[in-house]
């Protein structure tokens, strides 16, 4: 007979509830005995607790006291789990050995380190941190960087080309060409100072695809075009295949995923060597079929082969149906590795987004709200909340979300170890 948890999820098997749940109390013991304030391991991302995680983007701190309200904020609001992003387009929001200071700092050191400050704010809250690394972006402008480290000035050969070797328009993204060994050497260099430098308890890597989305510069191109077809990747291609694109399709959708995904293993095998108590966790497209076939994204592989400790699924349906519907494509998965449901709380309203929240809490736990200047001011310079057109909308997301936020961090707090069954499945 099957029976129904504290949480409403149905679980069956009293043995096994009753094994699951030993587990989680020796585990909810080891935690209470070492503390929270140190790095996570891999193996407890999303199994000791369910995540409740939200992304903090690049521009939501400039300064100290920045960092530490954004993060205070955060544990009052009943999230366990913190995106914090520490690379947005080819520069750094840390002090990096590699790569240049963003502009959200003026590509100049603040005086302070960002993500050290970050990590120690968030571990003496008993939060975990994962360092969000966009991953392909290397630049992001109207026009070229000041900063001749930028990769922009210091490797334009890397970026993406089109069959007339035109670079991507400006206005959005420019983007690595991951095809290229020497790119991915160089972002597992980047990814490897972060994890040896830094007490993250994970690296979630953003935009690990291709990133050839739409925007209106394009269309002096006439559309996207299908990247990328310069002479170097075609002549890969074809010492790969014996083939051009345009002979085999399937081929050179396949083959480029490939290349992502030999990054993602890099990735895998960068983490383990340099500290193994770090999750690898990306955020994926909440289709991955769609993501697989327009953005050569694999992300089921890499749950299956182990590469990735967890998934966010970026699932921003306004829809509930739509919304709903996607969850059954990552059902398979979820018994592997723990699955994210990613949902937009941007200008959304409170009922449509409490009620997703309820639905991915009833179908798997785990959530991550996009993003943390939905629901909170960012600061101006004397420190007083920065309030602009979108305030009201903040406003009425604290008061008609964040409780029930609240209320679920409450309920584990009660009762972990069945909250914690429920995350597991």
């Amino acid at each position: 007979m099957k029976k129904r948890n504290p949480m409403g999820v149905m679980v069956g098997g009293i043995t096994r509830i009753a094994a699951r749940r030993a587990n989680y109390a020796i585990c909810a013991l080891l935690l209470s005995i070492t503390g929270c304030h140190g790095p996570r391991k891999a193996a407890e991302f999303g199994r000791v607790e369910p995540v409740r995680a939200v992304w903090v983007t690049r521009w939501d701190y400039k300064t100290p006291q920045d960092v530490a309200a954004v993060l205070e904020n955060c544990k009052r609001a009943g999230f366990n789990t913190i995106l914090w992003q520490a690379r947005g387009a080819g520069t750094a929001l840390y002090r990096s050995r590699i790569e240049p200071w963003a502009p959200e700092f003026e590509g100049k050191d603040p005086g302070f380190d960002p993500l050290a400050l970050a990590c120690s704010e968030a571990h003496k809250r008993g939060l975990t941190l994962h360092a969000w690394v966009n991953v392909m972006p290397a630049w992001h402008g109207n026009k070229l960087p000041a900063d001749r480290r930028q990769l922009l000035n210091a490797h334009p050969d890397w970026f993406l080309r089109d069959a007339q070797n035109r670079p991507q328009p400006m206005g959005w993204y420019l983007s690595l060409n991951p095809c290229f060994p020497e790119v991915r050497d160089y972002l597992v260099g980047v990814c490897h100072e972060i994890v040896a430098r830094y007490p993250v308890d994970g690296l979630h890597l953003d935009y690990v695809r291709f990133p050839n989305d739409y925007h209106k510069g394009y269309d002096a191109m006439g559309g996207v075009p299908d990247y990328p077809r310069d002479a170097r990747t075609l002549a890969m291609f074809r010492r790969a295949t014996g083939k051009s694109p345009d002979d085999d399709a399937l081929a050179w959708r396949n083959w480029r995923a490939t290349q992502v995904n030999v990054l993602v293993k890099r990735l895998r095998d960068m983490v383990d060597r340099t500290r193994r108590g770090v999750a690898l966790t990306a955020a994926v497209g909440a289709d991955p079929d769609r993501a697989f076939n327009g953005h050569y994204q694999d992300a089921r592989k890499w749950i299956t082969q182990g590469w990735v400790d967890g998934v966010f699924t970026m699932n921003y349906a306004s829809a509930m149906g739509e919304f709903e519907g996607r969850f059954a494509k990552w059902q398979p998965w979820m018994a592997q590795r723990p699955v994210a449901t990613g949902i937009m709380f941007d200008q959304r309203e409170p009922a449509l987004v409490q009620g997703q929240v309820t639905s991915a809490v009833r179908h798997g736990m785990h959530f991550a709200a996009f993003a943390y200047n939905s629901m909170f001011e960012r600061r101006d310079a004397s420190g007083r909340p920065a309030m602009d057109t979108q305030s009201p909308s903040r406003q009425a997301l604290r008061q008609g979300v964040l409780p029930l936020v609240q209320n679920l961090a409450a309920a584990e707090k009660r009762a972990p170890h069945a909250s914690a069954l429920a995350g597991s499945r």
